[in-house]
């Protein structure tokens, strides 16, 4: 029996074309192209049966792997009614608003949520006999957007709504920590370099009867260095830590920033190391699995005991070839300073650099009084404030420079005068 043809009055093709705005709310990569195919693809199978819809849909909208969770959630979000085959039919719009789950929310379900109800239902699809306007005009005042984007980007992250952190969590993901290659003593072929290549201006030369009629050249080649993160998850740094690591996942998935590897670990009363999962390209899937791994998620804070391990388990295998060590902490430990300033010492002497960023500094009066911060400044190439978007930002320029200290030596200067 040949497939029911869609309704020319239906509404079954606008639903599809607002299952996909959705998708691409959520982070799925659909343009019109596959919202043409995706409905045609439908009138070819029929609707009869809801999991023939479903990996019908599925063909034409998924093309990764970390996709699935993601369109499986918005899937069942949007065509969620029991009486899936009776509305198909009738062409009536899924129940989406009022749901409530007495469980925890899957990895993407909070996004897929969020990605349907964007803009407060504004673009859903009109319901049968449901008046619409069509003359209603909108006016978007484009410098109000903008102050608002920059008060979000210097607003700290602990007196964040629940909306700005989700629209802050969007701004991270599009930030880019970019890194200068280094300069290695091994020589590479390279047309403008300064050195004569001998050994390849020779086999050349023999080539050609012994005739040098080409001389080649040679410079400097360049490699990338590793970035190694170190996130205190304690209960004083928790809401920091989350967006942080929303950071860090962006950075970790983005090609082209020159990093050759990037690693992670968290940090409370134990260590724990997370680089695996933030190679799941799904945030909410990679932070999940995080979060789960890390059993001591705001708990309490064992700087100099979680280093140790580090230094003693992890330090060879990460730290090697130049790597940069970026240590997300507001120093506020109380176990023994002195072996906290042994394990910070012998951090800083594994690595290239060591950027340590801490959200007290958002206080203009902020002095370095706690005993742990006292102990593990000395030992940091570059000392500034965690706590904003726009902090997060002028990272790249501690890394770019060299030179770059931050507020390190006022704050040195304070303990000198102490």
């Amino acid at each position: 029996m040949d497939a029911p043809a869609l309704p020319e009055d239906g509404k079954l093709s606008h639903n599809i074309a607002h299952f996909a705005r959705a998708l691409r709310r959520a982070g799925l990569p659909i343009g019109p192209g596959r919202v043409i195919d995706a409905i045609r693809a439908v009138e070819a199978a029929g609707f009869t049966e809801k999991v023939d819809f479903y990996w019908t849909l599925h063909a034409c909208f998924v093309s990764r792997p970390e996709q699935r969770a993601v369109y499986d959630q918005v899937f069942r979000l949007y065509w969620r009614d029991p009486q899936f085959l009776e509305h198909m039919m009738t062409l009536l719009l899924p129940a989406v608003r009022g749901v409530q789950e007495d469980r925890l929310a899957d990895a993407a379900e909070k996004r897929a949520a969020e990605a349907l109800l964007d803009g407060h239902g504004i673009d859903l699809p009109d319901r049968e006999g449901e008046a619409r306007d069509d003359d209603a005009q909108i006016e978007i005042d484009a410098s109000s957007t903008m102050s608002h984007e920059e008060r979000l980007k210097t607003l700290d992250f602990e007196q964040m709504s629940m909306a700005e952190v989700a629209e802050a969590k969007r701004m991270l993901a599009r930030l880019a920590l970019p890194v200068r290659p280094l300069i290695t003593r091994r020589m590479v072929a390279d047309l403008a370099g300064r050195r004569i290549d001998g050994r390849r201006t020779l086999r050349g030369a023999l080539r050609q009867g012994g005739e040098v009629t080409r001389l080649m050249h040679k410079a400097p080649g360049a490699r990338w260095p590793n970035l190694v993160v170190l996130c205190d998850i304690s209960g004083s740094m928790s809401q920091y830590s989350r967006l942080v690591l929303h950071f860090v996942h962006a950075v970790a998935n983005r090609k082209g920033q020159g990093w050759a590897r990037v690693h992670a670990f968290t940090f409370g009363t134990r260590l724990t190391n997370i680089t695996r999962h933030l190679r799941n390209r799904d945030v909410d899937a990679a932070l999940k699995a995080a979060g789960a791994e890390a059993q001591d998620w705001s708990g309490g804070t064992r700087i100099g005991a979680c280093l140790r391990a580090f230094n003693r388990d992890w330090s060879r295998r990460v730290l090697g070839q130049g790597a940069v060590v970026l240590l997300i902490t507001d120093g506020l430990d109380r176990d023994d300073t002195g072996a906290l300033a042994a394990e910070m010492e012998r951090l800083h002497l594994s690595c290239r650099r060591l950027i340590w960023l801490n959200p007290l500094l958002r206080w203009e009066g902020f002095a370095p009084r706690a005993s742990g911060i006292r102990a593990m400044l000395p030992h940091v190439d570059s000392f500034r404030a965690g706590h904003s978007i726009a902090s997060l930002q002028a990272l790249g320029q501690a890394i770019s420079e060299a030179h770059d200290t931050g507020e390190k030596a006022r704050l040195m200067a304070l303990i000198g005068a102490d």
